[in-house]
């Protein structure tokens, strides 16, 4: 009989007869069961070198740097987005003087689905869930006073990135900032909306082949930028758990390399600059786990499956952000808690940058106050708590070290299923992920409902309002002066060069020939987000999504 076994039968079993354990699921939100209690027994077989290592050196369990935050904290990116484009510049600066260490850009729902602002599709939503672009003018108004080349800046738009990357270029070269100097984040997944966001121009095949586009010119042309943000965050929020969160952003990464090789790039002339993006939910050491199994799975792929030299190419690098989904609209004070726990486990799992939720964005999007508490918290942990002074300090518990297994093993089998299935392209194509998550959120919604999973303040702890907080508001004006400077700009512009420009753009798109450097001409002919996506639509398509029951 073993000490632990012993251990069950003579002190545990016996208390837990008079003293029954609570009524509770001892399991961790993807299902895992959780035990009472570990010990080196769980880990037989288990080796150092194998499993952990030494950061900034292969599997990279314990961090993709040698120094990690000792060295560098985490870059501050809180999430900015609203209004016209003079709004957000001035929310930009805001947070740059209180210490934010990064840009983080959220864009409306009219660019993000490819409508100008002067669009009858655009009615309602202008600037009303980030800022409105429709031209580089608008661009070069969001950044105005901002270096490009000392700042970088994380873009969360997806079928319309690789406009929005032609303007960003453009207005660096208008700064007379090199593009070797400029740095940031295009997020740019478009397996992840075809999966669970749904921003969508065209069918999964065109889209993958501009995102690769992107990955050729940058590895080039911008050296420092990542092209993609490969993006489990969404997943998450639209209700997968954390495994198949880990599961099918990994094999979205997988997809983009295939289709970067296959177009002939060398794995180490690109790996090295593709970037993931994670939500941090509530289950604190599940979310440790799960980036710290991302990082080893990341690594062995990139090794074995496609022989990749470059340390760097091996590197999963991460942005994470806290969980907007597990955010309250009842007793909302209760998230600046929630948001704080989240963040934590950020750091504790090596995440390389960090954006933290503001407590009133169940309202609407945050105020100044609610931002400034976000980012505040972050400060905190840095430089108030101790847990940026040793790397992975939770590295050798029992738990963790099982529970990252359990990830790794379980996010395995859903890529071999998808790998099966012929990659992900096909998978989407089938709604294979999109019906895993759909039956995880029911399955979810329905313990929330009975109680099994317990919402303080929602299902429990409730109590009566008493009064409401104050929340930002878009005065309907805005939309109405940003709709009316977009169509008196667009009546201004060289329509023959514009007209031009498109036309060669879908000459681009029909060839195959890549379609960064054409963007970049017409946007600096002032060829607007919109136009361009006419052209997208016209020469690919549009994509339907496939019935799923």
């Amino acid at each position: 009989m073993s000490e632990r076994e012993r251990w069950r039968r003579e002190t545990y079993g016996p208390f837990t007869r008079g003293a029954p354990e609570r009524p509770v699921r001892f399991e961790s939100l993807s299902g895992l069961p959780v035990q009472p209690l570990y010990t080196p027994e769980d880990l037989r077989g288990w080796t150092y070198d194998e499993k952990l290592g030494y950061p900034g050196e292969y599997p990279f369990t314990r961090g993709v740097y040698p120094t990690m935050y000792r060295g560098r904290l985490w870059t501050m990116r809180m999430f900015a987005g609203f209004g016209r484009p003079e709004d957000t510049n001035a929310r930009f600066k805001y947070l740059l003087a209180q210490g934010q260490t990064g840009l983080s850009t959220a864009f409306d729902m009219p660019a993000l689905m490819g409508y100008d602002a002067d669009h009858p599709r655009a009615r309602g939503e202008v600037g009303r869930e980030g800022v409105s672009i429709s031209t580089l003018d608008d661009f070069e108004r969001l950044f105005d006073g901002i270096p490009l080349g000392d700042v970088t800046t994380s873009m969360t738009i997806n079928c319309t990135a690789s406009i929005a990357l032609a303007m960003y270029l453009a207005v660096a070269e208008k700064q007379g900032v090199a593009w070797s100097r400029v740095g940031g984040t295009m997020q740019n997944d478009m397996l992840k909306e075809f999966i669970a966001q749904k921003e969508w121009i065209c069918p999964p095949a065109p889209a993958v082949r501009i995102v690769t586009d992107m990955i050729e010119f940058t590895s080039t042309h911008v050296p420092r930028f990542n092209p993609v943000s490969i993006s489990g965050y969404h997943i998450r929020e639209a209700g997968s758990t954390a495994v198949q969160e880990l599961a099918f952003t990994l094999a979205d990464g997988l997809a983009y390399v295939e289709a970067a090789l296959a177009r002939g790039l060398d794995i180490d002339s690109f790996a090295p600059r593709l970037s993931f993006f994670f939500d941090i939910h509530n289950d604190f050491f599940e979310e440790i786990a799960k980036l710290r199994a991302a990082r080893r799975i990341w690594a062995r792929f990139m090794k074995e499956r496609y022989g990749a030299k470059k340390p760097e190419s091996l590197r999963l690098r991460t942005h994470t952000q806290t969980a907007g989904v597990s955010a309250t609209a009842q007793q909302p004070l209760n998230n600046v808690a929630r948001v704080a726990l989240q963040a934590l486990a950020a750091v504790l799992g090596g995440a390389q940058s960090l954006h933290t939720n503001s407590y009133d964005e169940t309202w609407a999007l945050p105020t100044e106050e609610a931002v400034t508490v976000a980012l505040r918290t972050q400060q905190i942990l840095a430089e108030e708590t101790g847990v940026a002074l040793t790397i992975d300090p939770l590295g050798g518990s029992y738990f963790l070290e099982t529970l990252t297994d359990a990830m790794e093993a379980a996010a395995l089998e859903y890529i071999r299923t998808i790998d099966a299935m012929g990659g992900m392209i096909r998978a989407i194509d089938t709604g294979y992920p999109q019906k895993e998550i759909a039956d995880a959120a029911y399955r979810y919604q329905l313990m929330d409902d009975r109680g099994e999973k317990v919402v303080v303040g929602v299902n429990r702890y409730v109590m009566a309002e008493t009064r409401a907080i104050a929340y930002l508001k878009i005065d309907d004006a805005v939309e109405l002066e940003q709709i009316e400077r977009v169509r008196r700009f667009k009546a201004s512009r060289d329509m023959a060069k514009v007209e031009k420009r498109l036309g060669q753009l879908a000459d681009a798109c029909r060839e195959g020939r890549n379609v960064m450097p054409v963007l970049l001409e017409a946007v600096k002919d002032y060829a607007s987000l919109g136009e361009i996506s006419d052209v997208y639509r016209q020469v690919f398509g549009l994509y339907r999504e496939p019935i799923i029951f």
